[in-house]
């Protein structure tokens, strides 16, 4: 069986910094690509950044030069820095995966989603 596992939510000040991390865990041979989502109120889900397993990382617009993405393959982890953050940015943000594991093929798995609030 394979989780991903995200933390690292919480109440943060406009203008303030947060850093999620999303976690895999299970019998795996590779990680492919990993990627954040959020999901705000009443809006549907939407790409914030991608990281390959190996190469560039891709960042939607509204949060390049506030949002860094980076991943530790030893770890079988991701981990997203949130800077300068505003309260647009409020939403659910979810891990998301392309995992090959033992037993399961390769298929997408996604965290359980993490809270983040951005309020003053």
């Amino acid at each position: 069986q394979v989780r991903l596992v995200e933390s690292g939510g919480g109440l943060v000040q406009p203008g303030g910094s947060l850093r999620l991390s999303c976690a895999a865990s299970g019998t795996i041979f590779s990680i492919y690509a990993m990627a954040w989502y959020r999901q705000a109120p009443g809006k549907q889900r939407e790409l914030v950044a991608t990281i390959p397993s190996a190469g560039s990382t891709n960042y939607a617009d509204g949060v390049k030069g506030r949002f860094t993405i980076s991943r530790d393959n030893a770890k079988n982890a991701a981990y997203r820095q949130m800077n300068s953050l505003q309260p647009e940015d409020t939403a659910v943000y979810y891990c998301n995966a392309d995992i090959h594991a033992l037993g399961l093929g390769r298929r997408a798995y996604w965290g359980q989603g993490t809270q983040v609030i951005v309020s003053s």
